[in-house]
């Protein structure tokens, strides 16, 4: 097993949390970038949030 599919179990169970991190990270990014690749950023963190299962669709809304 390798390093990435421990930390892909690991980040699977806690959706706060890990919404919570990849929030945090983009923030540095942009930060570190001055938002020179905020789009970038906004993308590669909402592709992260669905993948991890902590994106909007989540919760879908109820009928």
């Amino acid at each position: 097993m390798s390093v990435m599919d421990k930390i892909k179990g690991m980040l699977k169970g806690h959706p706060e949390q890990t919404s919570k991190g990849i929030d945090k990270t983009g923030d540095f990014v942009d930060g570190k970038t001055q938002g020179k690749y905020s789009g970038h950023v906004d993308t590669a963190q909402d592709r992260l949030k669905d993948q991890f299962g902590s994106g909007k669709d989540d919760n879908p809304p109820r009928t």
